[in-house]
């Protein structure tokens, strides 16, 4: 069964060079273990790699896009022959002159068409490997040429230096809530504008209501509710760069883990669908759906759901998030998948990727 998205969106070019997912919550929904298998949509690779740091025997990263799994074949290669440091700088984490010098370092690793790939992409690797896709170019225009029109740098750092909810809010009301913040950040969160410069117009087409309003409440939430400053999501959105905090699979205590563990990690340019569709496909033991449910119809969801119980095993968990599209298992599954409810709204509460209405834990039973 093809993938119901593949008919309808480019899949030609960078569309995530991060992924804008919180492995910490995703790690924590799949109770990942040592000697464990694990299927992940591959994005840009974050989220499987953060896998390898709890030991698992494998981690499959299946992407429909060839140039997705060409970042994640860069962060490996990376994994591999940098050093922490050197890796913050090549992801643009952090400031750095010599980027296309550590890409010369990882190159080595990378099997020849990858080199081909990459070595067409050598004046965007200079600002960083995590600054390439599309979405990324979507924040850069935010960051850089609408943010200047609404606020002061000093009113950007006062955002990320306040540790107390409570002033927050206040700053966020007598302040940063201003005539210009809500006209122009709803205008560039609209449907058309998003679907033209960070997403596809078709990864649309389930969606009902107000997109801008939505995700309008959430970055709310995520500059009043949760602290900025723990926020490498937000931080790299307002601020370019993970200033203070750092998504799971760069901080300094999980980069030696995925390090040693880098060769469990497979990667497959394919359809969830095509990969369970195989007749070499291991039994699973947790799957990080992403948010794929989001881009196909309620049918073509619950054929999928089924073709997962087919593969997995009483205790095999399912993470996903929502964005747009509300998706849960349905009522005719109930006696296959059960919906750890509890564990999902406490894990959405602390999710640090604030875009997602939301986060999903399942288990097949």
């Amino acid at each position: 069964m093809p993938s119901e998205v593949l008919k309808k969106a480019d899949f030609s070019f960078i569309r995530y060079a991060q992924c804008w997912e919180d492995a910490d919550i995703l790690l924590e929904a799949l109770n990942v273990r040592p000697g464990g298998i694990y299927l992940s949509i591959a994005s840009a690779g974050d989220n499987a790699l953060a896998m390898l740091s709890k030991g698992p025997e494998k981690v499959i990263a299946v992407d429909l896009n060839p140039a997705q799994i060409a970042c994640v074949e860069l962060r490996t290669s990376a994994y591999r022959v940098l050093s922490h440091s050197e890796m913050l700088e090549f992801m643009g984490s952090k400031p750095s002159r010599r980027r296309q010098t550590l890409y010369k370092r990882c190159r080595k690793f990378l099997s020849p068409d990858m080199r081909k790939f990459w070595d067409q992409k050598v004046n965007d690797i200079e600002h960083g490997i995590g600054h390439i896709g599309k979405l990324e170019k979507y924040f850069f225009l935010f960051r850089r040429r609408l943010l200047p029109l609404i606020h002061t740098p000093e009113h950007v750092k006062r955002l990320f230096d306040l540790a107390d909810s409570h002033k927050r809010e206040h700053f966020y009301e007598s302040t940063w809530n201003n005539f210009r913040w809500k006209t122009i950040f709803k205008m560039f969160l609209s449907r058309f504008v998003i679907g033209r410069f960070g997403r596809d117009p078709a990864l649309f087409q389930y969606v009902k209501g107000s997109v801008a309003e939505r995700l309008f409440q959430r970055i709310r939430r995520g500059l009043t509710v949760l602290n900025p400053a723990e926020n490498p999501y937000l931080q790299w959105i307002f601020l370019g760069e993970h200033k203070i905090a750092l998504p799971y699979a760069l901080r300094a205590e999980n980069f030696h883990k995925i390090r040693e563990n880098i060769d469990r990690l497979e990667c497959r340019v394919q359809s969830v669908e095509d990969f369970l569709a195989s007749p070499v496909a291991p039994p699973i033991d947790g799957f990080n759906l992403s948010d794929i449910f989001e881009y196909m119809s309620a049918e073509n969801y619950h054929r999928l759901l089924r073709k997962i119980i087919d593969s997995g095993h009483p205790g095999t968990r399912l993470a996903y998030w929502n964005l747009f599209v509300s998706r849960c298992r349905p009522a005719s599954l109930s006696g296959r998948i059960v919906s750890m409810t509890e564990l999902s709204r406490k894990l959405h509460a602390r999710d640090k990727t604030v875009f997602y209405s939301d986060f999903l834990v399942e288990e097949l039973s």
